[in-house]
């Protein structure tokens, strides 16, 4: 297990952005996730605080989360409804590709993200993003996330199930082995979107081509600025799996 931290690059629509962009726009992220959830800012370096965060967060407990967003749950899922309607089936993806040296292979990652028993699983999780407030996987493998995606005034509510892929639009890329993928729906039941997340190795590290759907009429914007919001989870994911 490497020491040292991988390096990872990112590209966003075709578009290089630096590390440090990721983490600038992770720290203007932190203060609006604390306000949004109803804890004081974290202070220090980002890496404490990040983690601070986290603890706060899991400190209050599911309920109280719920509780805390359960306006916001109400409101994102009346548009996430409706513009699942109005959609009418088309999806509209936000995609980021991260490019990791430094570190082990795709499939060592991605066992170690799917690893439910891990005893940090829950607490990394949420540490991985400001935005992500809670992130439960069930023993049936439904994994239920509250968090802001994308520039969402608004978090929102959904349950995903990495076996389910039947109403994933997008199709998986032949030339990327792994992937992990599903649909994300409503407590109801409702498909509003899902994840095509893919992987293959590299000679130095490995290549993850990370695609999310949502309905066809969001906001060209949420869809755009989603795609940090992808470059830091994932960017922080890679980091704790392999640098613990």
């Amino acid at each position: 297990m490497p020491t040292s931290e991988p390096t990872i690059k990112a590209v966003l629509a075709g578009r290089p952005v630096t590390r440090e962009d990721v983490r600038a726009w992770e720290t203007k992220r932190l203060g609006k996730a604390a306000a949004k959830i109803g804890l004081p800012v974290p202070t220090g370096d980002l890496a404490r605080a990040r983690m601070a965060f986290a603890d706060a967060k899991s400190e209050l407990g599911p309920d109280e989360i719920r509780r805390r967003l359960a306006r916001d749950i109400r409101r994102a899922d009346a548009v996430a409804r409706t513009s699942t309607r109005l959609s009418r089936g088309s999806r509209a993806t936000s995609t980021c590709d991260l490019y990791v040296t430094g570190a082990g292979t795709a499939a060592e990652f991605l066992a170690w993200f799917n690893d439910t028993g891990r005893d940090d699983y829950a607490h990394s999780m949420i540490a991985a993003n400001p935005d992500h407030f809670l992130i439960d996987t069930a023993p049936d493998g439904q994994q239920e996330v509250i968090e802001t995606t994308g520039g969402s005034p608004l978090a929102t509510r959904f349950l995903i199930d990495y076996s389910d892929t039947a109403e994933i639009i997008t199709q998986r890329n032949p030339e990327f082995p792994l992937d992990a993928s599903g649909v994300a729906r409503t407590g109801t039941g409702l498909a509003i979107g899902g994840v095509r997340h893919e992987f293959r190795d590299h000679a130095d590290g490995f290549h993850a081509h990370l695609c999310v759907e949502f309905p066809r009429l969001t906001m060209p914007s949420m869809v755009t600025q989603h795609r940090m919001h992808l470059a830091c989870e994932f960017s922080n994911w890679i980091t704790l799996a392999f640098t613990r």
